[in-house]
């Protein structure tokens, strides 16, 4: 029997792509928007419906980053109001183990998994600096190496107030010590899924330990291929079979009449996503430094980066360059070699459209990536909000039914179910 391919659909938080000239764009705010994406996901039988999440907007030269949304309410609000228009699809919110506590948290997803008759789901995130902590009563902020500790022992300790079904708990370890009853009794799932996107080696160490399933960034097919045999093979060591955690990237889709239509499209679609502002304020998270004045249309800068990582251009992002003069010389070479402006380049390292060509032709190419393991699944990242979802509902979703690989109907009875996990 082929496998089956796991899909989820993202909806964006601080990493939005949304194409905003395009007229069917609409709000990432008002609640019709997360009802229209999760409705949509429900009628093509989607396994979850994935609610990013940050908790500040960020800041570049000192002003909210352009590419950020204002006004976002609140994630686990958003998932329970949605699961009153839904029935079968899952529900997962991006929660951050860093700052929340584990009595609070608890409580709240085994809130929602009955109330969602077990569709609940965790994606874990860390925070990685103290411009996110100032809006908490610590302050502050952890090591890399203490985030993961805390995140997990955070799930360890969920996982107890779970288990307790409603009952007393006493939980001590290095990152908590607390006592009292849980109240909440045991929900549909036992334990909502959880979800975590570390890719750093504590990262997959702690994904392979505490994880359901993994929110990857890999989407090339010979590096996504290493990746999950890297995750795969860490499961034994914690007495985990390898279907005990699936991994799932996050991709892009673009379809066309044709091969040649969708690639017209998908150039149309980078070069909107990747204006001439956008790119100057991209190239600055590299550059760590002022680029207004430079032409976006023009050559990359002759200075090298500042290097001052306790002072950076761009506060509410994960460093994405630990080697900051490295990166900008591959980014020279590259655009010396391909006579590209600062624009095209940017288009070029930032692009993540990874499926492009007919329905029949992308439905190939997910069944190959799944078939070969090189993933479990694909949380699909759309270029529109609320409405991208629409065409792959529509064109994609039942060749992927011809083919045996995907379902006809919700079969199982949770979203653990559905995504062929265990109980917990």
């Amino acid at each position: 029997m082929p496998k089956q391919i796991i899909l989820a659909a993202h909806f964006p938080g601080v990493n939005n792509t949304t194409v905003w000239s395009d007229p069917r764009a609409g709000s990432q705010i008002d609640f019709d928007s997360f009802v229209y994406l999760a409705k949509t996901a429900e009628r093509g039988l989607f396994d979850f419906f994935f609610l990013a999440e940050g908790l500040r907007l960020r800041e570049q030269r000192g002003l909210i980053h352009d590419l950020d949304v204002v006004g976002r309410p609140d994630t686990l609000t958003v998932l329970t109001a949605l699961a009153a228009v839904t029935t079968r699809l899952g529900l997962a919110g991006t929660l951050n183990a860093t700052w929340h506590e584990p009595y609070e948290l608890a409580r709240q997803l085994a809130t929602l998994d009955h109330l969602s008759n077990g569709r609940a789901a965790w994606n874990v995130v860390t925070s990685p600096g103290a411009f996110f902590g100032e809006n908490f009563r610590r302050g502050g902020f952890l090591d890399h190496a203490d985030r993961y500790v805390r995140a997990a022992e955070f799930i360890q300790t969920a996982r107890a107030l779970w288990d307790t079904d409603g009952g007393d708990f006493a939980i001590t370890n290095s990152q908590f010590d607390i006592k009292g009853r849980f109240g909440v009794p045991r929900s549909p799932q036992g334990h909502p899924v959880i979800l975590q996107a570390g890719d750093s080696d504590s990262g997959r160490e702690l994904a392979a330990q505490h994880s359901d399933a993994i929110f990857s960034r890999h989407h090339r097919i010979d590096d996504a291929r290493l990746f999950y045999r890297d995750i795969k093979d860490r499961l034994a060591r914690y007495g985990r079979a390898e279907s005990d955690l699936k991994i799932i990237p996050g991709v892009s889709y673009v379809l066309g009449d044709s091969d040649a239509d969708a690639q017209e499209k998908a150039h149309y679609i980078r070069r909107q996503q990747v204006s001439p502002q956008t790119a100057i304020l991209l190239l600055e998270q590299l550059w760590n430094t002022d680029l207004s004045g430079y032409d976006a249309e023009g050559p990359l800068p002759e200075i090298d980066p500042v290097l001052d990582e306790d002072d950076t251009i761009i506060k509410g992002r994960a460093g994405m360059y630990p080697d900051r003069l490295k990166t900008a010389d591959e980014w020279r070479a590259r655009a010396e070699a391909k006579s590209l402006s600062i624009r095209d380049l940017i288009i070029e390292v930032t692009g993540r459209q990874n499926f492009i060509g007919t329905a029949d032709r992308v439905a190939e190419q997910l069944d190959e990536y799944v078939q070969t393991d090189a993933c479990d699944g694909f949380i699909l990242v759309s270029h529109l909000t609320p409405a991208g979802l629409d065409d792959f509902v529509d064109q994609v979703v039942p060749l992927l039914q011809e083919r045996g690989v995907f379902r006809t109907e919700y079969s199982g009875g949770t979203l653990r179910d559905n995504l062929g996990l265990k109980g917990r």
